[in-house]
């Protein structure tokens, strides 16, 4: 009798390790129960939950801070967003599938304004003002 009640005990207690935290309705009291995440970076997740929304993907958590790649290897088979997208190490993602490449940062509109010379180039064409009067002969009427 010992023997099936330790099996069934067990078994509870290991099914509940197995269990994902969704950390889109996770309290701060059940983000404490992976494995590095503490009251200060749960009450984190749980803020920047509030002020941004839910997270997407798993790997969104990385943007909480205090939570970076190294929290992130660790929990990250433990976390879920609840759409039954769990967090992927990666060597569990596909050979095939690459990262997209991030956008480059966005040029201004305008071009610097080149700086202004002193001396100014003389111009082929002066504006009528400008040149000097040229006497032309006049023309014969016939």
């Amino acid at each position: 009798m010992k023997k099936f009640l330790f099996v069934i005990v067990s078994l509870l207690s290991f099914s509940w390790a197995l269990a994902q935290v969704n950390i889109n309705t996770a309290t701060a009291q059940e983000l404490q129960t992976l494995n590095g995440i503490g009251p200060a970076k749960a009450a984190a997740i749980v803020e920047y939950r509030t002020a941004n929304g839910p997270f997407k993907s798993p790997e969104d958590i990385k943007n909480v801070r205090g939570i970076g790649n190294g929290i992130y290897q660790k929990i990250s088979s433990e976390i879920t967003v609840g759409n039954g997208q769990a967090a992927r190490t990666p060597a569990a993602r596909p050979a095939t599938q690459q990262q997209q490449p991030q956008p480059a940062a966005a040029k201004p509109a305008t071009p610097a304004a080149k700086p202004a010379t002193s001396a100014a180039k003389p111009s082929a064409s002066k504006p009528a003002a400008a040149r000097p009067a040229v006497n032309k002969p006049a023309a014969a009427n016939p």
